[in-house]
């Protein structure tokens, strides 16, 4: 799954996001990267790929499922400026099927 995005002109940007995962019943497997690219930026200085993953779990709050996710990235890849050296990913959705 990608997108692109342009921003208002005063901060104007596009950006590409990629991302997969893998579920398995109630647990989940989150082996996959959020890799971004920042196409105004110098080809040498575009993109930010992380590597790593995390784990999730399906569970219910009595009758209202819930879908949490902990997952820990080291970015091999970033553009010299402003960038972290990892990220660090904690999702709750509360599900309320029809």
């Amino acid at each position: 799954m990608g997108f692109e995005r342009s921003a208002g002109d005063s901060d104007h940007f596009e950006q590409r996001l990629e991302l997969d995962h893998t579920d398995y019943h109630t647990h989940h497997h989150q082996p996959s990267t959020i890799i971004t690219a920042n196409w105004l930026a110098a080809s040498d200085d575009r993109w930010t790929v992380p590597i790593g993953g995390g784990l999730g779990k399906l569970f219910r709050l009595g009758k209202l499922p819930v879908n949490t996710q902990l997952a820990a990235y080291s970015n091999l890849v970033k553009p010299r400026q402003g960038s972290a050296d990892w990220q660090l990913r904690f999702q709750v959705q509360f599900l309320f099927p029809k």
